[in-house]
């Protein structure tokens, strides 16, 4: 039988480059040393651990186990926590027998992380990777339960049109996953009856309809409101409301003033609109030179000029955007967050914000300039190019100059050749009508359809089968052959049909192998295998979902099929996603939550966006629009839409939380939980209700003699005279 190992710890020794001797020496002694104080304080712990070595050259693999007794320290210590901080428990004083009622395999892998990584004045260890204390603890990782993994995709697979039980999820993953596919779930069928809407107005309604585009933004409305109650309620059923006080800190924090935090909160500021800035302009640059500059060129090689948009747009953006990356995760950590949920809420906020910008402002350009604007554009860039600017001249003349003279030859003669056309002697169409021709006025709709079927295709691939790829490449450089086995998705499955072979020395005998050892040497195998797979990032689930739903929310109005194509990509994002936690990444390490963090609020801000939006869209593209559509005039209805919105989410939170919450038994539960803890541990003190306390000293007290003065109640008998007189 395979041990049973809670964690896995990944202690670097080497720092993977090639030292001197004095400087191996050095290294060994400091990886020496950090190691057997390393081993000490998990063993202090009273924990199990014990060092293998990695598959990686200077990688060891520290394996601990949290025994019975430790287990229900923790167990208890988590309860009077968790009452002393008013989130619902059981009775505090109480001894949890384990055998009979034992932990969830995510609470118990939950409570032995948080002891391991929380800082000692929080009751832990403090060994957490990133701290300078541990700074050769790369990693702290669980493993896989390969029979859960196996069983929980076949549940998807046979449950071919239907959604399968979120219990087992929270179970294995912890709330913080399971509330990620509890949103994906309830996202994906609030879809069909937009979807629905949507299909009804693609073939019986015009286009830009108004009253689509009404339904639209209350469809969005009431899901992100509906949703705020859901997680409420998600959170009293889990138990977790109020998790956030019971958050251990990070070994990274150092205590600061407030004041101090707030600047440096401030300070990022400056750098993200830096950023942003800079990848406007980029943006922007790289979609006049698409839209326009693009259509105006007819030299040699016109037919392929059309591919260096997208050519500078995957050599720059991506470039930028992994540059302040790194800002952004420098400035996060500087901003000395006290806890991990808050230091991933701004750092979500960081990244998010400029991943919309490169998400929404092509197709924003496209329909509030190209489209209602593109001749004058256009213009204005023929002008810029033949007859304004002199640097424009300039580097034309240096980019015409760069080119072999017979290609230049034709396209530079003054009077046209014999058989030639004038459009054919010029590199570009100066021609002003000509050029007008060539705008695209389905340039929207080829856009949305890109962004919702083409874009989401390639995701998923990326998601599911590039692992695939990388893991065979990987595979042949190091000398195994080619691969494609999934490390994380059976305990034996390595390659060979499921069997491993067993691997003997020539000096030692075949009766000594035994079955334990090959046991024990073929879950090492495993271990090393998902120890080479990256980390689960919920941030790049999460911002899939909530960029989608901003292209549903802010632009369907332009093709209202873009739901129907979301609705289908979320149906299998539910099982690709499953497939992708179990099989391509490390198992995510349990953490309690009650609520999906910033995304509700990013969530928010895109519903009211949808509101300006809409309205513009309306505005700008009605069939019925005779006039010139100013963008003066469109800013002015989107800043109208704008305050009806915050009027109509009034509304809808309003009646939402009268139908939904008020009265139910979630609301019940809350307002319960609130005073039983309280009540139980009342009673585990000896101390009775009132009530009982009422009858136990009226049998066991003193006679009550009371004296005259209590004893003679004139009352009936005034209303008795009274009673008599009337």
């Amino acid at each position: 039988m395979a041990p049973q190992v809670d964690l896995v710890l990944i202690f670097r020794s080497s720092p993977g480059k090639v030292l001197s001797k004095p400087q191996a020496r050095e290294n060994a002694r400091q990886a020496a040393q950090q190691y057997t104080r390393l081993l000490e304080v998990l063993k202090n712990g009273h924990l199990q651990v014990v060092g293998k070595r990695g598959e990686k050259e200077g990688q060891l693999l520290v394996l601990v186990q949290c025994p019975e007794d430790t287990l229900k320290r923790l167990v208890q210590r988590e309860r009077y926590s968790d009452f002393l901080c008013g989130l619902p428990t059981t009775n505090p004083t109480g001894t949890r027998d384990l055998t009979n009622t034992p932990l969830t395999p995510a609470d118990r892998l939950r409570l032995v992380y948080t002891y391991v990584t929380a800082t000692p004045a929080d009751g832990g260890l403090g060994v957490a990777p990133g701290s300078s204390t541990w700074d050769r603890v790369e990693s702290v990782m669980v493993l896989h339960d390969h029979e859960f993994n196996e069983s929980w995709i076949r549940a998807w697979t046979t449950r071919q049109l239907g959604f399968v039980k979120f219990d087992r999820i929270r179970e294995q993953f912890g709330e913080a996953i399971a509330l990620y596919f509890h949103f994906l779930s309830f996202y994906t069928k609030q879809l069909t009856f937009i979807s629905t809407v949507g299909v009804l107005f693609y073939f019986l309604a015009l286009p830009y309809s108004t009253i689509y585009s009404c339904i639209l933004v209350l469809w969005s409305i009431v899901f992100v409101e509906w949703w705020r109650i859901k997680q409420r309620q998600l959170s009293v059923a889990w138990g977790t409301q109020g998790s956030f006080r019971v958050e251990k800190r990070r070994a990274q924090y150092i205590p600061l003033s407030w004041w101090r935090k707030d600047l440096r909160a401030l300070a990022s500021l400056p750098v993200i609109l830096f950023f942003a800035s800079v990848l406007a302009v980029l943006l922007t640059g790289i979609f006049v030179f698409e839209a326009f500059v693009t259509h105006l060129y007819t030299g040699p090689g016109h037919k392929l000029i059309g591919f260096s948009p997208t050519i500078l747009f995957v050599a720059l953006v991506p470039r930028l955007l992994s540059i302040y990356h790194s800002y952004a995760v420098s400035f996060t950590n500087w901003e000395n967050h006290g806890h991990q949920s808050t230091h991933d809420a701004s750092l979500t906020v960081k990244t998010f914000s400029l991943s919309a910008i490169v998400a929404y402002l092509g197709i924003a350009l496209s329909a509030f300039v190209y489209v209602p604007f593109g001749e004058e554009v256009m213009f204005m860039v023929q002008y810029y190019l033949f007859h304004g600017d002199s640097t424009a001249k300039t580097w034309i003349g240096s980019l015409l100059s760069s080119l072999p003279g017979n290609v230049t030859v034709p396209f530079n003669m003054t009077t046209p050749a014999k058989g030639a056309t004038s459009s054919s002697q010029t590199f570009w169409e100066r021609d002003s009508l000509n050029a007008r021709t060539k705008l695209n006025p389905k340039r929207l709709q080829d856009q949305m359809f890109a962004f919702t079927v083409t874009n989401q295709v390639v995701n998923t691939f990326l998601e599911i089968g590039l692992p695939f790829v990388l893991r065979a490449v990987s595979s042949i450089r190091s000398g195994k052959g080619l691969s494609l086995a999934a490390p994380a998705a059976g305990a034996g499955n390595n390659g060979n049909g499921g069997k491993k072979k067993r691997v003997m020395f020539e000096d030692q005998p075949a009766d000594e192998v035994t079955a334990v050892e090959g046991e024990e040497r073929e879950f090492m195998d495993r271990v090393k295998r998902e120890v080479a797979l990256p980390q689960y990032e919920l941030f790049a689930d999460y911002s899939e979902m909530v960029t989608q739903f901003g292209y549903v929310s802010l632009w369907s109005t332009i093709w209202p099929l873009a739901p129907v194509m979301a609705l289908v990509n979320n149906w299998l994002e539910l099982r690709s996603d499953a497939f992708k936690m179990t099989v391509h990444v490390r198992r995510p390490i349990p953490t309690r939550t009650d609520t999906i963090g910033p995304w509700l609020d990013t969530l928010t801000f895109l519903t009211w966006s949808s509101a300006l939006t809409n309205s513009a869209l309306v505005y700008l593209f009605r069939p019925g629009n005779q006039c010139k559509p100013l963008l003066s005039s469109a800013l002015l209805i989107a800043l109208g839409a704008s305050h009806g919105y915050i009027l109509v989410r009034m509304l809808v939170r309003h009646t939402l939380e009268r139908l939904l919450w008020r009265g139910s038994k979630e609301q019940l539960e809350a307002e319960r939980m609130e005073t039983v803890v309280k009540e139980e541990y009342l009673r585990s003190l000896g101390v009775a209700e009132v009530v009982n306390a009422k009858k136990h000293m009226a049998k066991a007290g003193e006679p009550d003699v009371s004296p005259a003065f209590w004893s003679q109640d004139e009352g009936l008998d005034e209303l008795s005279r009274e009673t008599k007189d009337a």
